[in-house]
C-alpha cells in the first residue's frame, strides 16, 4: 500500500491524534475481513459498505499499475460477501487520497478529475461483475470545508475561500465523469447503480426573533 494523506498526516502531526497514534493497523480489517464477513453474517446484515482505498489499489495513484495484494484483497472480501448472501456496497473514495496527488494539488488540481475517471474505471472493470451498488465520493462537502478550513484533518491545508471552492468544484466533476463512465461503459452489462454520499448539517434557529431567523438561514 502507498502513502495517503492520512498517512503522512498522522504522522507529522501527532498532536492532533489522541494518544499520538495513527491508522496505520486501525481496525486491520485487511488481514480480518474473515471475522469481519463473519460478523455481518450473524448480524443477519443485507449490505456492507466498505471503501476501496486508492493507494492500495493503485500503488503509483495512477492507472498504470495495479497491486496484485490489493486486488486480491478486495476480490476475496466481495466474494466472501456474496457467498454469505450480503451485497457488498463500494465506496470509491473515502478520504484516503494518495499522498502522491496531494502533492501535485489534490482535490484543488482540475488534473484530478481526469486521475479519478482513470482510478474509477479500473474498479469497475475488477469489480463491476459482482458489484451493483456504487458510491463515487463520500460527503464532498466534508472533503473540501474541512481539509481546506481546518488544519487538524489532512491534509491540513488552510485555504478558505479558494482551496474549499476549487475542491468543490473538481469533486463533483469527478463524480459526475465516474458517473458518466459507468453509465456508458459498465451499466449496460452489468445494471449497477452510482451515486454519491451526502452529508446533511441542519440548523435550527435560537429564537424566532428576525436576527436568529437570519442567521439560520445565512448558515444553511
Amino acid at each position: 500500500k502507498a502513502e495517503s494523506v492520512w498517512d503522512r498526516f498522522t504522522h507529522e502531526h501527532k498532536y492532533y491524534v489522541d494518544s499520538g497514534s495513527n491508522g496505520d493497523v486501525a481496525c486491520d480489517s485487511y488481514n480480518k475481513w474473515k471475522d469481519d464477513v463473519r460478523i455481518a453474517k450473524e448480524l443477519n446484515l443485507k449490505f456492507y459498505r466498505f471503501s476501496i482505498s486508492w493507494p492500495r489499489l493503485l500503488p503509483t495513484a495512477f492507472s498504470n499499475k495495479i497491486s496484485d495484494d490489493g486486488r486480491n484483497y478486495y476480490n476475496q472480501l466481495i466474494d466472501a460477501l456474496l457467498e454469505e448472501g450480503i451485497e457488498p456496497m463500494v465506496t470509491l473514495f473515502h478520504l484516503d487520497l494518495p499522498q502522491r496527488l496531494q502533492d501535485l494539488g489534490g482535490w484543488a488540481n482540475p488534473l484530478i478529475i481526469d486521475w479519478f475517471a482513470n482510478y474509477a474505471r479500473v474498479v469497475f472493470s475488477l469489480y463491476g461483475d459482482r458489484v451493483k451498488t456504487w458510491i463515487t465520493i463520500n460527503e464532498p462537502l466534508l472533503i473540501c470545508e474541512m481539509s481546506y478550513s481546518d488544519s487538524k484533518m489532512a491534509p491540513g491545508i488552510e485555504s478558505i475561500e479558494l482551496g474549499n471552492y476549487l475542491c468543490a468544484k473538481n469533486v463533483l466533476l469527478a463524480h459526475a465523469t465516474a458517473w458518466r463512465i459507468y453509465d456508458e461503459e459498465f451499466r449496460p452489462k452489468y445494471h449497477g447503480k452510482v451515486s454519491l454520499t451526502n452529508i446533511l448539517i441542519w440548523y435550527e434557529p435560537t429564537t424566532d426573533n428576525d436576527r436568529d431567523l437570519g442567521d439560520m438561514a445565512n448558515q444553511l
